[in-house]
This record gives C-alpha cells, structure tokens and sequence, in this order.
C-alpha cells in the first residue's frame, strides 16, 4: 500500500553483509516517497527498515521482480538477467567480479546507471531513482526487450545443445 514506485532492493547474500552499506541505502531510499522491497540478508537483525519499506533476511527475487519498477541491485549475473527478463531498470552498485561489467554494460546501454557502491552520494542515489522511473522511453524498450527474452525458448535450445555433445561427444563451438 502507499503512494511511489515499487523498487526492490538487494545486493546479494555477500554483499548485504555490508551492513553499513545496506543501512545507507535503506536511509537513503526512506527519503523517498517509494515503497521499497529490501532483501536484508544473513545479517538482517542489523538493518532498519522504515515506514516505506518492508523486508526481510532472504526474499524470493524470482517472485518479486516481475511486479517492481526499479531494482538496486549489486549487478550479479542472476539479478542482471532476471530485471533485464522482465523489463525492470536497475541502479547497479558493483562489489566484484562479474558485478563489475555487468555494471558497466547495464550504464553504457542505458537500462540502468551505474553508481560508485562506496563513494555515491545521498542525492546521486535518490536522483538515478527518479529518473529512472520517470524514463518512459527506457521504460518502452525495456518492455520491448523483455518480450522478446520471453518469447525465445532459451532453455529448449540449451536442452538441445546438451543433448548433442552428450550423443556425439563433441563440444558445441557455434549453432
């Protein structure tokens, strides 16, 4: 219930560990007139929720995803391509690894903005948000993306190519 956006919030189970960092968001996003979804992690007794804001130590992404408008999200692969799945922005604060890129190409194709995890401002945080939700153009190509993610069968060609190393025994290179 409540007025403002859905936005979910979750940097993984590492990196919700960063108690510190996780606070900071949560403050953060209590400035804002959204409603904030917030997967606290394993150190979820640490971490304050506000009034806008419900939560708890671990959260079903899968399930949760398909019905915000914004994730803040640490980029990892999973969370990258299940928002990209179902059309949601991202602000993507990156920890490590594949975080890293996965941050970059989200920014540099415009289906989110990368922020400096540590170094951000209060104001750069809740300003990406904004714009973000108020992005209808980036709103309609996402959507537009997100279709034709659903459409493909994904799953059927991996079955299949699968399939084919394990009867022939040799290594797909190109379908």
């Amino acid at each position: 219930d409540g007025g403002g956006a859905l936005v979910y919030l979750s940097l993984g189970s590492l990196g919700s560990a960063d108690v510190a960092l996780m606070q900071r968001l949560v403050d953060v996003m209590a400035t804002t007139p959204h409603r904030v979804i917030v997967s606290k992690g394993p150190l979820a007794d640490q971490i304050r929720l506000h009034d806008n804001m419900t939560g708890d130590a671990f959260l079903p992404q899968p399930a949760i995803l398909p019905h915000v408008d914004l994730a803040i999200t640490h980029g990892g692969n999973n969370t990258v391509t299940e928002a990209l799945h179902h059309g949601v922005p991202m602000i993507v604060l990156p920890l490590f690894w594949d975080q890293v890129d996965n941050a970059q190409r989200i920014d540099e194709t415009g289906f989110g903005i990368r922020l400096s995890t540590y170094g951000f401002e209060d104001a750069e945080l809740s300003g990406a948000t904004d714009r973000l939700l108020g992005d209808a153009a980036l709103r309609a190509r996402l959507a537009r993306m997100s279709e034709r993610i659903q459409a493909a069968s994904w799953t059927a060609r991996a079955a299949d190519l699968i399939e084919r190393v394990a009867v022939t025994g040799e290594p797909v290179l190109r379908t």
